[in-house]
Order: structure tokens, then sequence, then C-alpha cells
């Protein structure tokens, strides 16, 4: 068995929550209002930045932000057991 590069796996595992959280957006708007649905859509949102960087010629404003919600968690669950058991 190979060892896997710690790129690969956050590469696999960042897939998988993206993956999960687009699924959840989906299926919250799929579900009737109620308790099921205020549950796919709770979400938390992890950001850094902006920041800028001024310079005379140019200027470059970077930032970064993730929103994962429940399915977006399955999601990162499901990458991580595929990555340890898949070949």
């Amino acid at each position: 068995m190979r060892r896997k590069g710690l790129g690969y796996v956050l590469v696999v595992v960042l897939l998988g929550a993206i993956i999960g959280t687009v699924l959840g957006e989906v299926l919250g708007l799929i579900l009737p209002a109620g308790v099921v649905r205020d549950f796919f859509l709770k979400s938390a949102t992890f950001s850094v930045g902006p920041a800028a960087l001024n310079l005379i010629m140019f200027s470059i404003t970077l930032g970064f932000s993730l929103k994962i919600n429940v399915i977006g968690i399955l999601g990162i669950a499901i990458a991580a057991y595929l990555l340890k058991y898949a070949t």
C-alpha cells in the first residue's frame, strides 16, 4: 500500500466538503420549511481576509471564505473513508 501525500489528502477532504455543502444547499431548497430543512441549512462560515496589498501601479486584495453545513461534514467523512479504504 502506498502512502498518500498531504496535498492529496487535503484536496480530497476539501472536495468532499465542497460537494457535501453544495448537496446540502440543494437539499435545503427541495425540502419544505420545517425543522429538517433548518437542520440541513445550518452552516458555519470560516473566513480569512480580505488582505490588501497596495502598490503604486496596482493593488491586490486576497480573501478566502468557506461555508460548510451538516451535509458538508458528512461529505468530509465520506471522503476520509474513501481515502482510507479505496485503492
